[in-house]
């Protein structure tokens, strides 16, 4: 069965599925590669995220997943329409995230289900998007809103020691958003580490993808088992690390298991990292957070960095190890700059571009496909 392609911004095919398969207990877990590849084993050895709060700006998050259970705070809805909790078009995405980030299983020794980088970190849910399928896309298309950057502050402001952006637009008529630009820096001012997908257009011109571009903010390609680039992962001047993209194993609130691929899982998986380094290393700002995962990211390109790769494949345990021999320093501001070499020397045919807040309702440069159903859960008692 072929998976629909998808776009830039607008998600123009449904989830595919095929029809539910029986499975071994740790059938899921076995198909967790991204796991042994960030050598999550020995980065829990010194933490699993407990006394971090991720926030995961996206559809919405459901927090009676059994994968998900204690670990999903009250959040915000900062749309205030479309699909509720119980809907089909509800949260798919969104919950998917999470369980990457601090999915912790389920069942006896919950050694079923999905299990995130960051298992012990609690998520905390901030719905800006809407999910494809949903009645209200059209409504929110014609609506500009300031969804995105009133959840960015209203997450910096609740609690959030990171904040994943799972998300993004980069079609060509798309511009940057001051009012996001500023309310990532307040984020960043109030000690929040923000981490964005970096785009899916890496086969349609790597256009150029926000809020993974505003300054401060950790960018994350994908690559795929072998540690090869993505072919659809954008590649830009604000790459800062690479992470698990493709293939992935996610959690759906419909109590299905699916695989798919995106730079929105590659995000998720790098701010569950960085929910790890938080854990072990609480005092150290945003900006220091973010040059450790550069200075310890491993497979780094000749020349230290690249646009498909940024500094390389994040490493927890290396930044956990390292950050030791940091000492906290005050928060700087971010300059209004680029980083590397910037919008000026973009290459011909594409364009900056801006994440539209409700005005598409959809999934954006951080889109995740979602291929293929799994498994059914069923919750024991």
């Amino acid at each position: 069965m072929k998976v629909r392609s998808l776009g830039a911004l607008l998600l123009t095919g449904a989830l595919v599925l095929l029809p539910a398969t029986a499975a071994q207990a740790d059938t899921i877990r076995a198909q967790q590669w991204a796991l042994d590849a960030l050598d999550a084993e020995r980065a829990w050895a010194t933490t699993k995220g407990r006394g971090i709060t991720v926030a995961v700006l996206d559809t919405g998050v459901d927090g009676t997943h059994p994968d998900l259970e204690d670990n999903v705070l009250k959040g915000k809805d900062m749309i205030g329409f479309g699909a509720r909790q119980g809907d089909k078009a509800w949260a798919r995405h969104g919950t998917n995230m999470a369980g990457i980030i601090a999915g912790h299983g389920h069942g006896p020794g919950r050694a079923d289900g999905v299990l995130g980088i960051a298992p012990e970190a609690k998520i905390l849910p901030v719905r800006v998007i809407l999910e494809d399928g949903d009645k209200s896309r059209t409504k929110a298309r014609n609506t500009r809103g300031t969804a995105l950057a009133d959840g960015i502050r209203w997450a910096a402001d609740h609690g959030a020691d990171v904040i994943n952006m799972s998300l993004g637009d980069d079609s060509e008529s798309a511009h940057a958003d001051a009012r996001e630009d500023a309310a990532v820096q307040y984020a960043l001012s109030k000690g929040a580490v923000v981490v964005a997908s970096a785009g899916n257009g890496g086969e349609k011109g790597d256009h150029i993808s926000y809020p993974a571009a505003y300054p401060g903010v950790i960018a994350v390609t994908a690559v795929d088992r072998y540690g090869a680039r993505a072919s659809f992962s954008t590649r830009r001047w604000y790459a800062t690390v690479s992470a698990p993209g493709d293939d992935i194993v996610m959690a759906g609130p419909d109590r299905e298991y699916y695989k798919g691929w995106g730079t929105s899982a590659a995000a998720a998986f790098a701010s569950g990292a960085v929910a790890l380094v938080r854990a072990a290393h609480p005092d150290l700002g945003p900006a220091q957070i973010k040059r450790l995962l550069e200075d310890t990211a491993e497979d780094s390109p000749s020349g230290g960095r690249d646009d498909s790769f940024g500094y390389g494949f994040i490493d927890p345990v290396a930044a956990i190890a390292k950050g030791t021999e940091i000492k906290p320093a005050a928060a700087p501001a971010y300059p209004k700059k680029y980083f590397g070499q910037g919008p000026s020397k973009q290459e011909p045919g594409s364009s900056t571009s801006s994440w539209l807040g409700l005005a598409a309702g959809a999934l954006g440069a951080g889109l995740l496909v979602v291929a293929t159903v799994l498994w059914r859960t069923r919750r024991r008692t």
